[in-house]
């Protein structure tokens, strides 16, 4: 574990009180891992926003029977090879299908593929989640 540094924060009692039921609430054991988790969070956004390296998952729900939109998803996914990692394919029934991406790769080309996605006809969702590769994290 890398060295600890102790800090001290002011704070108003109303919003140390909401700080206070937010940890209880998330069950932490204790007040410091929820606030690195908490910067954490932020140092993962700020990835995605600087244009830097990101780690996602792209969620499709989609019509199956829509024509064409398998091989339209799977050109798509091809055009941004190297990006994509891995997927799976889940039935909801007869006709809507869930598919998880999972991506790599800067911000910009990951929400293109995302966007690309969810503009094809038969696709009713095409929501991404934005991840970190952990580099600066620590």
């Amino acid at each position: 574990m890398p060295d600890l540094v102790r800090l001290s924060v002011s704070i108003a009692k109303p919003l140390f009180d909401k700080l206070e039921n937010l940890v209880a609430d998330s069950q932490y054991t204790n007040r410091s891992e929820f606030i690195r988790d908490l910067v954490r969070e932020r140092l993962a956004a700020e990835e995605w926003d600087s244009g830097a390296e990101g780690l996602g998952t792209i969620t499709l729900i989609y019509d199956h029977h829509a024509r064409g939109l398998n091989a339209r998803l799977t050109d798509l996914q091809h055009d941004f090879r190297g990006h994509v990692l891995a997927t799976t394919h889940v039935h909801l029934d007869h006709h809507r299908c869930a598919e998880m991406i999972m991506v790599l790769g800067r911000a910009e080309d990951i929400r293109g593929l995302t966007d690309a996605m969810h503009r094809l006809k038969g696709v009713l969702l095409a929501k991404l989640a934005t991840g970190s590769t952990g580099k600066t994290l620590t």
